[in-house]
Formats: structure tokens, C-alpha cells, sequence
């Protein structure tokens, strides 16, 4: 494996007691098969960090396809800025996001996400991603509608630090592959993967994309497992 983040972490240099060690082994032959099925996976598509945000909280309970036209919809009118969606009514943002879905309370969330850009940040998302990751993340989780998959997705992808991002794919794959019964809860899912691998966002970004390309072509609801470059793992 050949995944080496901007904190110039290595595999060889996790140290962990035998149990640990033997599951940080584990997870990373998970990931270097993956990897070498799908190659890398260049996520999270987006020119700006704040595009990342908006393709966060747009993303909820859609695929990504429809959120690319609703970004787009954003993109060709101008508006992809916390400037100009601060002067759109809701409805107003709700029409152009509407290939989303939900777009009502979609509106409303990107909203509230722009007064914590304007709040926190000075207008400027750059600015609000350098605070101190717990406490982006305590701001982001209080924002309705913005759950811990939502927020870590916000600060893995947008503001590059070391969260693992845990969804329904991923619960998914764990339990078909024993490593999780079912009912965990996220952090305790989250911190199966970040107390046994490097805290790595790059470890992390890819590992995360990986896992939601093989839930959604191999371990469907209705597995595809031939084929699957996890079969036997």
C-alpha cells in the first residue's frame, strides 16, 4: 500500500498490542484489495471547499448524480457562494437545488450552513475548516439537519482531517465481513477504523470512497458477492 497522507504516515509505523495489530492488518488487506480492484476513487469531487460542503449536506438520502445537476444548476447561474445563496430566499434556493430531493429542507440547511460560514468563518470557508476539528464539528452538528456522517464528510473532505466517515455501506460491509454485529453505534463503528489505522486523511478519503463503491456495485442489499474483490476476505 502506498497511501502516505499529508501527516507522512506510514503502515509500518502503526504499533498497537497483538489483538490490534492483528486488526489494523486486517483492515488494510481490506483496503489494498479494494484499491487494487477499483483503483483510486478521486474523491470528493469539487472545485472549491465550499462546493465540498454544499455536495455534503445535498448528497443526504440521494445519489451523487443527482446532486452533481443541482450543483451544477448552482454552478451556471453563479450562485455557488456563500455570498449569493445568503441572498436567495429559500424557495428561490430550492428550485435550483431541486434534482436533489428534499429540496425544501435542503434550502433551509444550506442556508443555516451559510450563516455558520458568515458566523464562524467571516464569510470565508477557508477560514471557518482551519477551527479546531472538535470544535467544527460541535458547530456543524449543531446546525438541524446535520448529522455525523454529514459533518465528518464536511471535515474529512472539505477541511482534510483525519475522521472516518461511516455510512450505511460501510455498516453494511462490516457486518457481512464480522466486524460489526448490526446494531453499533457510529462512533463506535468510526473508532473501529481510527484506533487501528494511521490517522491519515488520505488513508481515510480513499478507504471511505472505496467502501461506497463496493456497496453500491457488490454488497448490495442483494449481495453481487462473485466477483467481489472481497469474496473470501
Amino acid at each position: 500500500m502506498a497511501v502516505k497522507g499529508q501527516h507522512g504516515i506510514g503502515r509500518t509505523e502503526v504499533k498497537s498490542d497483538r489483538e490490534s495489530s492483528a486488526l489494523t492488518r486486517r483492515l488494510l488487506d481490506l483496503y489494498d484489495r479494494l484499491l487494487a480492484a477499483f483503483g483510486p476513487r478521486g474523491w470528493w469531487p469539487g472545485d472549491t471547499e465550499f462546493e465540498v460542503m454544499v455536495g455534503a449536506i445535498l448528497t443526504q438520502n440521494t445519489a451523487w448524480t443527482n446532486v452533481k445537476k443541482a450543483v451544477d444548476n448552482l454552478k451556471a447561474a453563479g450562485l455557488l457562494n456563500p455570498e449569493a445563496l445568503d441572498r436567495l430566499t429559500s424557495n428561490e434556493l430550492a428550485a435550483l437545488i431541486k434534482p436533489s430531493g428534499y429540496y425544501n429542507v435542503k434550502a433551509v440547511r444550506l442556508k443555516n450552513l451559510v450563516r455558520l460560514v458568515q458566523a464562524a468563518g467571516g464569510g470565508d470557508p477557508p477560514l471557518l475548516l482551519k477551527r479546531p476539528p472538535e470544535q467544527l464539528r460541535a458547530d456543524l452538528l449543531a446546525l438541524k439537519g446535520v448529522g455525523p456522517e454529514t459533518a465528518d464528510s464536511i471535515l474529512l473532505y472539505a477541511a482534510g482531517r483525519p475522521l472516518f466517515v461511516i455510512d450505511a455501506y460501510t455498516r453494511r460491509i462490516l457486518g457481512r465481513h464480522g466486524l460489526a454485529e448490526g446494531d453499533e453505534t457510529y462512533d463506535h463503528l468510526q473508532a473501529l477504523f481510527m484506533d487501528h489505522l494511521p490517522a491519515d486523511p488520505a488513508l481515510f478519503n480513499e478507504y471511505h470512497a472505496l467502501l461506497v463503491h463496493l456497496g453500491k456495485h457488490y454488497c448490495r442489499p442483494n449481495p453481487r458477492c462473485s466477483g467481489c474483490p472481497l469474496e473470501g476476505a
